[in-house]
């Protein structure tokens, strides 16, 4: 099966007429002889009205289904409240472009408002992209008096509900990239009365940062908006479905003070709106696709990246070398071949000495351990958490001028380690942590780091003097650049270097993950978020990406291994040995333990789905029931159904034409036949059932 067959057959449908439907819309029909320009794609068109406002209509039914009415969608907030909001059309020019995203059309519409404020809003739509628009916003003040401008809004747009909405199922579901405290669910149903105003700075001290996406879609319909930027801008992208409003509502925003005067000019960040069918993994897809031509491609992948992991989390920061040691047996015997050496190893963040207790002869001792993995015949991986130093640390009292200060001059906290940030963008940082990677992988002989903390994904901005920051957000802005540094130092030691960075709950920041090489569902909360999670990180860093499950004893009931299986995510635990005390014996194997967890850990190394394709555009996770994933590989299709209980149909969606055996490839039964390119099968299960589609040919 070719694995784009099902985009590809739509992307040579849609960009067959591109240029002729891109073609200027000068002669509005009579009914609507208020609109003065409409930008059209194939699957996407934009209507603009005399006073600039737009509404917004999807063609990716064969038909344009409008999604809301006109209303205001780029506008400026002043100092004292009021939206600029109506523009009268003075302009537009149109052009064909020819950028690092293709061939396209793009249109420049102005108009002023009462207040002397030009804006300028400049649309680009793409060959390759024909279900998205992008936006750069400008505004000039052209009038006698200055004007205090506190906020710019793009891409304000309203999805109004279905009509056919039942009350058995929300009005729409939504990704959100920003990362919460209370580590939330990326992924989540609407209802009257929500509100999240996503903002991609600090929503707490050490919890901030995110994927600048909002996608909010209903069942036959989705619309997302975001920025471009190749760096991390500190913009909001709120959604909101206020109890007295028909619809809900998105936009992009970003909140600074900027006072123009006469000719000066504020410009918008580069946004964009994508329309879809089904869930939001054609948005993250596109996303993805976009930001890799601007030059933010995925790092390569080296094979191990896949394999499956033993962490000694299960014996915590106390841990004894010789029971970590003593485990290793068990752990190659059950077919895992990563072992991980987590928190504890170290006196304190920040200093990163080996802790005597533990490695009474510093180096020489860890050098033995790393080779006592290896003589084990497992691979071997260790914890870190960087851009942290703790009071009391000789890098705190030696080197005060890495720490990340606000406007204050105060420190910023990180929480959970009850330490304080290091200023990402400063050289001292930087050269300070690739001093100790070269010690981890180079001279210890780690071929791998866990790189491990909410902090990691976004920090604050930076007013240390000592950094010479050309503007406090740099610190923001170059936090890639740091993760870039780290993985280039590892990989020039060792090219097949695996780097997870596991942020800890929040929502990864795109502009952070080329620079890592394993992502992990990050401490999930359940195995929703393991799926979930998975669905999106596939989107956003490729369809065969390498994305770990994290320990299973992290999943419902402790034992879920379907839900990283099904999905294409590696499988890992933080099992312990039977003779296990203390909270370590929580994680204990026991014989009926070991032969389940051996069982999961053969099926994924005999599948190996994380090195399939992800189609994840076949299925809505939100309104399609029972919540339903599917990955090809070579000329087999594998689905993961998951429900609490499910009895009635299935839908196999995706198969070439021809005859399949169907297979429940974890009981090892095999369920009947189906003919494709869309199959049904009557069943019934609890929890989960895996099917394997394999192809039968004539003889």
């Amino acid at each position: 099966m070719n694995k784009n067959h099902l985009y590809k057959v739509f992307m040579g449908i849609v960009s067959a007429g591109f240029l002729a439907s891109c073609a200027q819309q000068s002669n509005p029909s009579s009914d609507e002889d208020n609109i003065v320009y409409s930008v059209e794609s194939p699957a996407i068109t934009i209507e603009f009205n005399k006073q600039l406002y737009s509404r917004i209509s999807a063609n990716i039914h064969g038909g344009q289904t409008k999604l809301d009415e006109f209303q205001p969608s780029e506008y400026v907030v002043t100092h004292d409240g009021k939206r600029i909001t109506e523009f009268t059309f003075t302009d537009k020019k149109t052009s064909d472009i020819n950028n690092e995203l293709g061939q396209g059309t793009q249109v420049a519409i102005s108009g002023i408002s009462a207040e002397g404020l030009t804006k300028t809003t400049v649309v680009s739509t793409y060959q390759r992209y024909p279900t998205m628009a992008f936006f750069e916003v400008s505004y000039t003040n052209t009038g006698a008096d200055n004007i205090k401008v506190t906020k710019w809004v793009n891409n304000h747009y309203a999805l109004i509900p279905e009509d056919s909405t039942s009350d058995s199922q929300p009005a729409y579901w939504s990704y959100q990239g920003a990362s919460y405290e209370d580590r939330r669910d990326w992924v989540t149903p609407i209802t009257k009365g929500y509100s999240q105003q996503n903002y991609m700075g600090m929503n707490a001290s050490d919890y901030g940062g995110g994927t600048a996406i909002v996608d909010l879609w209903r069942k036959d319909i989705g619309l997302a908006v975001g920025h471009v930027e190749t760096s991390p801008k500190l913009v909001s992208l709120p959604l909101n479905y206020p109890q007295d409003q028909a619809a809900a509502t998105i936009q992009i925003e970003l909140e600074k003070n900027t006072e123009l005067k006469t000719g000066d000019s504020l410009k918008t960040v580069q946004t964009f709106v994508n329309v879809h069918h089904k869930d939001y993994y054609a948005t993250l897809k596109n996303y993805r696709n976009v930001m890799a031509d601007k030059g933010l491609k995925m790092a390569d992948i080296p094979d191990s990246a896949y394999d499956p992991i033993w962490c000694a989390w299960g014996y915590d920061r106390n841990f004894d070398v010789d029971e970590v040691l003593g485990t290793l047996e068990k752990a190659k015997e059950m077919g895992l071949e990563w072992a991980v050496l987590d928190d504890g190893w170290q006196t304190a963040e920040g200093d990163w000495y080996l802790d005597r207790k533990k490695f009474p002869n510093g180096d020489k001792d860890m050098q033995a351990f790393v080779s006592k993995i290896n003589q084990s015949g497992l691979k071997a991986k260790l914890w870190w958490a960087p851009l942290a130093v703790d009071p009391g640390t000789d890098l705190l009292h030696d080197h005060s001028d890495m720490l990340l200060l606000d406007e204050n001059g105060a420190v910023q906290d990180v929480t959970w380690w009850n330490s304080f940030y290091l200023c990402p963008a400063y050289e001292g940082t930087i050269e300070y942590s690739k001093a100790l990677v070269r010690k981890m992988i180079g001279e210890w002989g780690y071929e791998g780091l866990k790189i491990d903390g909410q902090h990691l994904n976004g920090v604050a901005p930076c007013y240390n003097p000592a950094h010479n920051h050309a503007y406090p957000e740099e610190s923001v802005e170059k936090l890639a650049e740091f993760w870039e540094e780290i993985i280039k130092t590892a990989q020039e030691i060792n090219p097949e270097a695996v780097v997870e960075i596991c942020p800890c709950g929040t929502s990864y920041a795109f502009h952070n993950l080329p620079y890592m090489n394993q992502t992990v569902s990050s401490d999930p909360l359940s195995s929703w978020q393991v799926r979930h999670k998975g669905k999106t990180l596939k989107g956003l860093m490729g369809d065969s990406s390498p994305y770990y499950g994290d320990h299973v004893e992290l999943s419902d009931n402790a034992n879920d291994f379907a839900s990283s299986v099904g999905i294409g995510g590696i499988v890992g635990t933080k099992f312990t040995m039977p003779s296990s005390t203390g909270a370590a014996a929580e994680f204990a194997l026991n014989e009926d333990k070991e032969k389940i967890w051996a069982k999961w850990i053969d099926i994924y190394k005999t599948k190996m789905l994380p090195k399939g394709i992800y189609l994840g555009e076949l299925y809505d996770i939100g309104f399609d029931l029972p919540e339903t994933h599917a990955i090809q590989k070579d000329d087999r299709m594998y689905y993961a159904f998951y429900a609490k209980d499910w009895n009635g149909e299935v839908e196999l969606r995706g198969l070439q034409k021809g005859k399949y055996q169907i297979k429940d490839y974890v009981n090892n039964l095999v369920l009947g036949t189906a003919v494709g390119p869309v199959a049904k099968l009557e069943t019934n299960f609890k929890g989960y059932l895996l099917l394997e589609l394999i192809p039968i040919t004539d003889e």
